[in-house]
């Protein structure tokens, strides 16, 4: 396999992983508040990690580590979970969905990336896609929730293509436990203000946050910061595109739900949208900036 293919495919094990969140939250944390989870997922990643690289940032290291933190996880954490209250989940993942095209913009602002039709294309086909995987004909809309989701979305894309920017003089597993750390530091007071008192864990509950934590935080995070390092931030942010998928799978292998005709059409548009982003990455570019038409 060549480094490109590793290169994709080790960075989508992150999106898919994360798809899982749905259903172990649901089976292993039943008692437990979103925001507290969502602290409890990256701040003991990012501790253990500190913990193994010991070294901290310094100079303008410090002030960047808390804008990704906050971008990537704090914020994207927060909107993320305001939507998915105030809206059905598949309005929530649809709106979340629109993160790859915003990037496609804020990639050519901000990197001078080309702008891409291809990646506008793609970006397109992919939202698409998740809107047949996951949305329901009578689904509600709610104006607060959406603009919640479209922050996120914001959020999280301007930490993906500023986390590409901001390449700093340490290992990727030192940038990672920067981020976890200061983005799970961002949230506690979050989850002490606005949440009940997180319950007295059980052994299950304990099990549940080790997989967010250790699989779905601590590997996922570096595998997703290694390849915006590697790839272009367009091609990465497809590959989001896989988190809706891998849910609505593995609830139909685990939770007996059904899969329809119309979630087999949005898998292929999902998957047809990777192998887009793919084939605009490979192809020249004309001028850094430019809207490439081809």
């Amino acid at each position: 396999m060549s480094a490109r293919g590793s290169d994709l495919l080790l960075t989508a094990i992150a999106p898919v992983i994360w798809g899982s969140t749905y259903i172990v939250t649901t089976a292993f944390l039943p008692g437990f508040s979103p925001m507290t989870v969502a602290m409890l997922r990256a701040l003991p990643a990012g501790l253990l990690l500190l913990l193994i690289v010991r070294q901290l940032p310094a100079g303008i290291w410090w002030l960047r580590s808390f804008v990704l933190g906050a971008l990537n996880i704090a914020i994207f954490l927060s909107m993320l979970f305001i939507a998915a209250y105030r809206l059905p989940g598949g309005v929530a993942a649809t709106v979340l969905a629109v993160q790859p095209l915003i990037v496609v913009f804020l990639a050519s602002f901000v990197l001078a990336s080309p702008a891409r039709l291809v990646s506008i294309y793609a970006a397109l086909v992919g939202i698409a896609g998740v809107a047949l995987l996951v949305l329901a004909p009578n689904a509600a809309l709610d104006g607060v929730g959406v603009a919640a989701g479209l922050a996120g979305a914001v959020s999280m894309a301007l930490g993906n293509v500023l986390t590409r920017k901001w390449q700093p003089p340490v290992s990727l597993l030192t940038f990672t436990a920067w981020q976890l750390t200061a983005g799970g530091l961002l949230l506690v007071p979050m989850a002490l203000l606005f949440e009940p008192p997180m319950p007295f864990p059980s052994a299950a509950n304990l099990l549940g946050l080790g997989w967010l934590g250790l699989i779905g935080a601590a590997l996922t995070y570096v595998l997703w910061f290694r390849g915006i390092a590697r790839m272009q931030s367009a091609v990465v942010s497809l590959l989001l595109f896989l988190s809706p998928l891998t849910a609505v799978l593995l609830g139909w292998m685990f939770l007996n739900q059904t899969l329809t005709s119309p979630q087999i059409g949005g898998l292929v548009l999902v998957i047809g949208s990777i192998w887009l982003g793919q084939r605009a990455s490979a192809a020249p570019v004309s001028a850094p900036g430019a809207v490439e038409t081809r």
